[in-house]
């Protein structure tokens, strides 16, 4: 037992004394601080999930919303519907006689001219935290329809029921819709009713019987509509000439689709847009027989980005004469988004994305701190500092949920390098390698903020900023004594 005893207690002060000189080497901490840095990672993913949950909610939300209020709107042109007798032919193999039988089969005919004038009122809506972008809009749509070739079509004329003829209007969403709207049809005025014969053009029908007189060559309409919608408006331009004229308060409207306004006006508050647009680019005819088939496919999209049509299945409508070879989708139409003024959930995520960045520099400054004024700051006090650094987002966030991302932004990072610059203080016992410490946390607060606010220049102002301060701490290191703990331990 003596001998045991013994020899225990001789191993003792060598093992405390390697454990020493390998806690106590500059190089070894510079790889724990950096595996310190890649483990804080997992709490910046976690928070990365959190945002993207909040994002989530918010769009719960908004498309609650805009489920009551009404959803993205789509208006188009009208098209005139003219119904006629076809004979079809029913074989039987088996006793190989012909039956004849009479359908009814529609003629389409586009408008030749449709000018469309709207003036928008978008406001935002709140439920809780969370709002969305909603909108009033009186728009007017009047033109006019061209003469109908028949000889194109071959149809015979005592085949067509021109008391039949219809006036076919869609928009997305009927809940949008404030009033009936008002139809005049070579001055007379007429109503639109909901569609019970199936003639689905578009999403939500709305069919109004009109008086066609084959003889008359220029038949004009005028349709007055009250329109509710959230976050973008989309008109289908379906005329052989289609002017646009839109307006309305809003600051930061966003022009979207295959065709982007002539003329437009977004210097103020309020913004104002205009299109010219011919039929070239339509993939509809000017008229058709068939069917009535959906001519449009539309895709709400919550985060206003581009539609990925390789994304859509490829859907086709075959007419019995001319056919319209594809459906039409966003990318066919004028869209107006009107865009958040500040999307709080997308620039918390970009600021998130710097996390590691900030981290690191941070760490690095603490280290040559340590070195230069010979404080020993220990791996504990490092760990808290990076999740003081860490918590910063999440206040960021639950912050801006209320107050707005610039004020957010401020608060929790004065409130960041506060805590960090106090506990830098109760360790160094110095005021001045608090300041400095602290100066510098605040210029890596004040860099990232500044990057946010450039947008299309962030990267390149990003990397100018990291190569200059990484000059800076290379500068910085040429003056410092790497070996001093080391040799002071040795000795």
């Amino acid at each position: 037992m003596e001998n045991y005893d013994t020899t225990n207690h001789s191993l003792a002060p060598e093992q405390n004394s390697l454990f020493e000189r390998v806690t106590n080497s500059t190089v070894l901490k510079l790889f724990v601080i950096l595996f310190l840095s890649l483990l804080l990672l997992i709490p910046l993913s976690l928070i990365s999930d959190l945002i993207e949950e909040r994002k989530n909610r918010e769009r719960e939300v908004s498309g609650g919303i805009a489920l009551n209020w009404g959803k993205d709107q789509v208006v188009s042109s009208p098209i005139l519907a003219i119904p006629y007798r076809e004979t079809i032919s029913l074989s039987s193999e088996k006793t190989q006689n012909s039956n004849l039988r009479e359908e009814i089969k529609w003629i389409f005919i586009l408008p030749r001219t449709s000018n469309i004038a709207t003036d928008i009122t978008p406001q935002h809506l709140s439920r809780g935290i969370y709002n969305a972008v909603v909108y009033n809009s009186n728009m007017t749509l009047e033109g006019s329809f061209d003469t109908i070739s028949l000889k194109k079509l071959e149809i015979p004329k005592e085949k067509i029921d021109w008391k039949g003829s219809k006036l076919i209007f869609g928009i997305q969403d009927f809940k949008g819709l404030g009033k009936r709207p008002a139809l005049n049809w070579n001055g007379n005025n007429l109503t639109f009713d909901k569609d019970f014969n199936h003639l689905n053009l578009f999403n939500q029908n709305l069919v109004c019987a009109i008086p066609l007189d084959p003889h008359i060559t220029d038949n004009r309409f005028k349709i007055n509509l009250n329109l509710k919608g959230s976050k973008s408006l989309s008109i289908l331009p379906l005329a052989d000439q289609t002017n646009i004229q839109a307006a309305g308060n809003w600051a930061n409207p966003s022009f979207t689709g295959s065709f982007l306004p002539s003329k437009r006006n977004t210097a103020t508050s309020n913004f104002s847009a205009s299109w010219e647009i011919p039929s070239f680019s339509r993939k509809l005819p000017q008229q058709w027989t068939g069917d009535a088939r959906p001519i449009y496919q539309f895709e709400s999209n919550l985060e206003n980005e581009p539609v990925d049509n390789e994304q859509k299945s490829a859907q086709t409508i075959t007419h019995t004469t001319t056919s319209a070879n594809n459906l039409l989708d966003n990318s066919d139409m004028v869209t107006i988004h009107f865009l958040p003024d500040i999307n709080n959930y997308q620039k918390t995520t970009r600021v998130a994305k710097y996390g590691i960045l900030v981290i690191i520099l941070t760490f690095t400054s603490l280290l040559f701190t340590e070195v230069i004024k010979k404080k020993r700051v220990h791996i504990i006090q490092y760990i808290l500092i990076g999740a003081a650094m860490v918590l910063f987002y999440t206040l960021l966030l639950a912050l801006s949920e209320h107050v707005g991302f610039n004020l957010a932004y401020l608060t929790a990072s004065i409130a960041t390098v506060a805590l960090i610059g106090s506990f830098i203080k109760a360790i160094t016992k110095e005021l001045k390698s608090t300041l400095l410490l602290g100066s510098i946390l605040s210029t890596f607060y004040l860099f990232i903020y500044v990057l946010m606010q450039l947008r299309d220049y962030s990267l390149i102002a990003g990397t100018i900023g990291i190569f200059i301060i990484l000059a800076t701490l290379m500068r910085v290191s040429t003056k410092i004594n790497w070996y001093q703990f080391d040799n002071n331990h040795a000795h």
